[in-house]
């Protein structure tokens, strides 16, 4: 079937499955995602199968082979994210605000779901699972493209989740898939006005950039994770270590990761050699400007592109700056308003970061890693959101809802 007519066609199925989650109960939405978690350990052996394939298929760095690769930990890791998600407070029919005007009227404001959500997403299998589970608790229907990298993977899950969706009793097109990773079919989704409320993209630049350049629909975007810690003169060595450590090297292809280092020139002779010699046990190489050299003579040279590179790799761009007032003109200069940190003992200092920087997410004493829906409570993530309209930061439940309003009267008029 031509794309946009089996967009068409999956689009107003989902319209109907959402009235019918919208109107249904929490409890049926609940016992939807247990089945489902259900049907994704019982279908272990065939998802981690249909990964192989996907594994043995990709040509490209270690860090976006690890995103592809999936394990029995990171499956039942998406199986504990749709019950994660189950036990979390049902995000509709929340009272925002109830006020009482002079006439008499009463007005509520009342979280709603948002529709239909079309999600493109990339090389991430797990994206999937984890949109599923927050779109059908919050009441809303998804329609998913995957990629092509990852298209074995997505239509086993898929598959399982379908099957716990089935044994549940909802409506299988609240969770639907695009029948291939045809473009095609991105294009007919980012030209579904009327058929789709929101599109969410979760994936690379370039993905971004043409679902924001091209979309007729309302989009829910992320930018790149141009993202910064700054070690401050007062920060404690031991800490920063750990810190910096992990905000890199835990998983070098998320999107929290950290990608470049700022480090005050009051503490650099003594900490950087230490920060760079931890690094580097872990595999990690450098790109470093002119005065970091000068402290590390063997760091590489830093291009003038480097400062604004999302390396999803292991790869650390390096920076000496003076003061906090100098880190966020680095941050404000190079940053994509991601996700940012400090490390500092000076509580006024912190302040000062937290206030000053314009990220979705600020941290202090903490790594940046951190900037996940999981990590928030959220149980699940559907993208960091770096708008400015609607959400930012992670994206989970209340995000997904908008809102609409009831006014009770008793028998008034307009004069």
């Amino acid at each position: 079937m031509e794309a946009t007519e089996h967009l068409r066609l999956a689009a107003l199925a989902a319209r109907d499955a959402g009235h019918q989650l919208a109107r249904g109960s929490e409890a049926a939405r609940n016992a939807a995602l247990a089945a489902m978690a259900h049907a994704l350990r019982d279908g272990m052996r065939e998802i981690l199968a249909a990964n192989a394939l996907d594994v043995a298929a990709y040509h490209g760095s270690a860090a976006f082979l690890d995103r592809l690769t999936l394990t029995e930990a990171r499956v039942e890791a998406m199986a504990r994210g749709l019950e994660e998600v189950a036990a979390l407070p049902d995000p509709l029919q929340r009272t925002l605000a109830d006020w009482t005007r002079p006439n008499g009227l009463r007005i509520q404001r009342i979280a709603t779901p948002i529709g239909v959500i079309g999600m493109i997403y990339e090389s991430r299998p797990n994206v999937g699972a984890d949109a599923s589970a927050l779109c059908l608790k919050s009441g809303n229907a998804v329609i998913l493209r995957g990629g092509s990298d990852s298209a074995h993977s997505a239509k086993a899950i898929n598959v399982a989740l379908q099957r716990g969706l089935a044994a549940s009793g909802l409506p299988p097109a609240c969770i639907q898939v695009a029948p291939n990773a045809d473009r095609a079919y991105v294009a007919a989704m980012l030209a579904g006005a009327g058929l789709l409320d929101l599109i969410i993209p979760r994936g690379g630049k370039s993905l971004v950039e043409r679902v924001q350049r091209d979309a007729r629909v309302p989009v829910l975007a992320h930018a790149e994770g141009l993202n910064h810690t700054y070690v401050h003169e007062a920060a404690d060595p031991a800490m920063a270590r750990r810190i910096v450590a992990n905000a890199k090297m835990r998983r070098t292809g998320v999107c929290g990761a950290t990608e470049t280092l700022l480090i005050d020139r009051a503490v650099a002779p003594s900490l950087l050699p230490v920060l760079v010699a931890d690094l580097r046990a872990l595999g990690c190489d450098f790109r470093a400007d002119a005065a970091a050299r000068d402290i590390v003579p063997d760091l590489h040279a830093a291009a003038a592109a480097d400062f604004d590179t999302e390396w999803l790799d292991s790869i650390l761009s390096v920076a000496v700056v003076d003061g906090v007032d100098a880190a966020l003109a680095h941050i404000a200069a190079h940053g994509s308003e991601h996700t940012d940190a400090i490390v500092t003992e000076d509580a006024a200092v912190a302040e000062h970061f937290l206030r000053g920087v314009d990220s979705a997410v600020a941290l202090w004493n903490a790594s940046t890693q951190f900037c996940d829906g999981g990590e928030f409570g959220f149980g699940a993530e559907i993208g960091i959101a770096t708008g400015r309209i609607h959400a930012r930061g992670p994206v989970g439940l209340e995000q997904l809802t908008t809102y609409r309003y009831l006014v009770l009267g008793t028998g008034q008029i307009r004069p």
